[in-house]
């Protein structure tokens, strides 16, 4: 075996050695990346790096993550999903299974319009578990709705996810948005009707909200309060998502339409405030920041395999792969899904994608269609334990009645209906290309 194919596989090795000692994902990456291209080709890699970091960098369409999380963050600060959670759990009414429901709407709705996981579930595990608990639900399911309910922003637009993955594999944020739109509201009405079809089988987890606490709110009030806190946010992601599908706006116009919008709605609801603007600052700062930190190492990881003729390699042992391009894509969703129990969505798409992206461009596989695929398999790796990120984040905030098995046993059925999820899009690819297509993308 030739030397560069050795350097290439000790690379790979030598990254999930690092992260099994329990080196930061981005560390692991600069440092396997360092060590072995500097072995590899020398002096050259230095050369070759500070151009690469520079490009990706500049990329100004990278700028709106920023001002989405910003966006994010301000609608997190304002507290709106306070109010919004108990509207809907009061016009869930005696649905068996509505808070679940409402919490999945509520998911949806925070995730449109913050697509920020660790603020959605903590937002969602503070305000509505200890109301489950005490209103009868299982541990395990109000655990597995507010997890699940939380990832749905890394799938429903604007999402950090598409944004990356459109840099990745050269498409337009736009085209991206469009094709996520239906698998995203899609599995939020998978998860409604889970809890539905639970409702019937099993109404003893998922009862009813109390008759004496729905009647304790007059239907006037319920329904100046739905247009109060319903409205801002449904609006302003309409503006955005609408501006940028609909070729009015460009992802980063549009992002900064959202971080304006995300303040006058604070503003109007009378909770903008230099502290709470500040906090968003620094907040989004810190995210984007850590984001970007690992970008910039995955480049050094990125430019010693492909220097070390990794590609090629890749290539060649993919050929054995059974079953053409349905085999290699079937084969490209297992390692992203097995990698998701371990390392994160960042390093996840700046490594798999790719090494998988020459033979799928070769093998005239569309590329809308196959970035669905990806984001929708991602989001899974925030629910798959051990190291999925809204199981830390749920047990940071979760009463101390709530085991850790608890949190675990519950995002078991969930992950079972991403995958569901995942299968209709492989399945039929029309939902992904479709909305893309019709509005002539």
């Amino acid at each position: 075996m030739p030397l560069n194919e050795i350097l290439a596989i000790s690379c790979i090795i030598s990254f999930f050695v690092l992260l099994g000692l329990g080196v930061p994902v981005a560390l692991t990456l600069a440092v396997s990346g360092f060590v072995f291209g500097y072995i590899g080709f020398g002096g050259l890699l230095f050369q070759l790096l500070p151009a690469r970091i520079f490009g990706v960098t500049a990329n100004y369409t990278l700028i709106a993550i920023p001002l989405f999380v910003f966006m994010g963050v301000m609608l997190e600060k304002s507290r709106i999903a306070d109010e919004l959670m108990d509207v809907i759990g009061h016009v869930a009414g005696n649905l068996k299974g509505g808070m679940g429901i409402g919490i999945v709407m509520v998911g949806a709705l925070m995730g449109a319009t913050t697509g920020i996981v660790g603020a959605t579930i903590v937002t969602l595990g503070l305000l509505t578990l200890p109301t489950l608990l005490k209103r009868g639900y299982d541990k395990a399911t109000a655990c597995g709705v507010i997890c699940a309910s939380g990832t749905m922003g890394q799938l429903i637009p604007p999402s950090t996810i598409l944004i990356l993955l459109a840099d990745i594999m050269g498409q337009s944020v736009g085209t991206l948005f469009a094709a996520a739109v239906i698998p995203g509201f899609m599995l939020a009405g998978i998860f409604c009707l889970y809890f539905l079809v639970l409702g019937w089988l099993k109404p003893e987890l998922v009862p009813a909200v109390p008759l004496e606490e729905r009647q304790a709110l007059a239907r006037a009030d319920l329904w100046r309060k739905i247009l109060k806190v319903g409205l801002p946010p449904i609006g302003l992601v309409v503006a955005v998502l609408g501006s940028i599908i609909g070729g009015i706006a460009a992802p980063t116009e549009a992002a900064s339409m959202g971080a304006l919008g995300s303040i006058l709605i604070a503003a109007s609801l009378k909770r903008l405030s230099w502290t709470t603007l500040r906090e968003t600052v620094y907040t989004t700062g810190r995210i984007t920041a850590a984001m970007m930190f690992v970008l910039v190492c995955a480049q050094v990881f990125a430019l010693a395999f492909r220097g070390l003729q990794g590609e090629q390699l890749v290539h060649d042992a993919f050929k054995l792969v059974p079953g053409g391009t349905t085999g290699l894509i079937l084969f490209m969703m297992l390692i992203i899904f097995i990698l998701g129990f371990f390392i994160e969505w960042i390093e996840i798409s700046y490594i798999v994608v790719p090494l998988f992206l020459p033979l799928l461009n070769a093998a005239g596989v569309d590329p809308v269609w196959m970035a669905t695929l990806i984001a929708v398999n991602l989001q899974t790796s925030f629910l798959t334990p051990p190291f999925g990120w809204a199981l830390f984040y749920l047990r940071g905030v979760a009463p101390p009645e709530v085991a850790t098995t608890d949190i675990y046993r519950g995002v078991v059925p969930f992950i079972l209906l991403q995958l569901s999820m995942l299968a209709l899009v492989f399945l039929f690819p029309t939902l992904a290309t479709w909305l893309p297509r019709a509005i002539g993308w």
